[in-house]
């Protein structure tokens, strides 16, 4: 099956084709990667490529409760526990760098720190957890100032340093799910007139500006892109120069040379379709790797493959109670359910104590 083929993504050889999606899971108390975190990723080192769940380039991107940063010594000395834990097993990981922008509170921030965005819309529907006052609403963001911005940019770049410093094969930015790269694409959350507002070119302006600081930083065969087109996560909507402008920042990222374009299509899970002619439309106007998620499973995942719509596919969930998915998938063992009330609770419970297939045969 190409599903377990090889591919040469960048300088590195993935063992196969499978990708473990970055999935927001809570346990780095203090904002810190221990050694639980390090179990839990080396679990599942079978994967072709792991991207980590969402880790704040600057304090100013913590929006959740118990999210990892990588902007402090301490954070680069626990992901390298992570890097070491995986690289031992033979697997390759790349770290997701995820600003919430307006999507965080202040309870969940360190001293000093803003809940920032590219303008001053409110993100009004839900409201996020703090371990200190349990719920809460989002408050009026901040609209960044272009010095904000330059700064934001900066604080992207010294994380990708600190990323590769600390091991990691490669950096995924995110710009999808409603945080603060899609702040800026989006017309919801992007009322600017500047240079980063009011057309679509100007509101991919920061997503490739970011790209491109980081790529000359750390290397473009290190730095890939996440987005989510026909999203409508964390307040974000759809418009109609969508297909447009999503080509048109797929292909400035190509020109770039990013390592790769991930695209995410969360209608499984109660979100709009997305047409399969628009991730078409991203994957030619890249040019280069592209994964492609979105409630597959083993043989929907091979079928994207063979008929040449995705070069990689990634699976989320199912990662979670199958730490050896791939040697499941390979030997048609059937896969284990996840406890969903765990999903971010601290703890090793329902993180890395979830067994591998062999150990549950008789």
């Amino acid at each position: 099956m190409k599903l377990y083929s090889e591919h040469k993504l960048g300088n590195i050889s993935l063992n196969n084709r499978v990708v473990m999606a970055p999935m927001t899971r809570s346990r780095a108390i203090g904002n810190v990667p221990k050694e639980l975190m390090a179990e839990y990723y080396a679990q599942r080192a079978g994967a072709g490529l792991i991207i980590t769940e969402g880790v704040a380039p600057s304090p100013n991107g913590l929006g959740y409760s118990r999210i990892p940063g990588i902007y402090s010594q301490e954070q680069v000395a626990g992901w390298k526990l992570v890097t070491d834990a995986v690289h031992a097993k033979g697997g390759k990981i790349f770290i997701q760098l995820m600003h919430t922008g307006r999507v965080g509170v202040t309870e969940n921030l360190p001293a000093g720190a803003e809940v920032l965005a590219p303008s001053a819309v409110q993100l009004t529907e839900g409201q996020m957890w703090t371990d200190a006052n349990g719920m809460q609403p989002y408050p009026m963001p901040k609209e960044m100032t272009t010095e904000d911005i330059e700064a934001t940019i900066e604080e992207y770049v010294t994380a990708s340093k600190n990323a590769i410093a600390a091991g990691f094969d490669g950096v995924e930015l995110h710009g999808a799910n409603g945080y603060l790269i899609e702040q800026f694409l989006n017309t919801v959350t992007n009322k600017r007139t500047d240079k980063y507002g009011g057309s679509a070119t100007n509101r991919n302006r920061f997503a490739i500006e970011v790209a491109e600081r980081v790529a000359a930083a750390i290397g473009a065969e290190r730095t890939g892109m996440r987005v989510s087109p026909y999203g409508v996560f964390n307040g974000i909507a759809i418009h109609d120069e969508l297909d447009a402008q999503y080509t048109e920042l797929a292909a400035a990222l190509g020109k770039i040379g990013l390592v790769y374009l991930h695209n995410v299509d969360h209608s499984s899970q109660g979100a709009p379709a997305v047409p399969e002619e628009s991730k078409q439309l991203l994957k030619d106007a890249f040019g280069g790797t592209f994964i492609y998620s979105g409630g597959l499973d083993k043989e929907t995942a091979e079928q994207v493959l063979e008929e040449g719509k995705g070069d990689l596919v990634a699976f989320g969930r199912p990662f979670i109670a199958n730490p050896d998915l791939v040697n499941r998938f390979k030997n048609d063992i059937e896969l284990a359910q996840p406890d969903y009330d765990k999903l971010y609770t601290p703890g090793a419970d329902g993180y890395s104590d979830y067994p591998t297939a062999t150990a549950t045969v008789v």
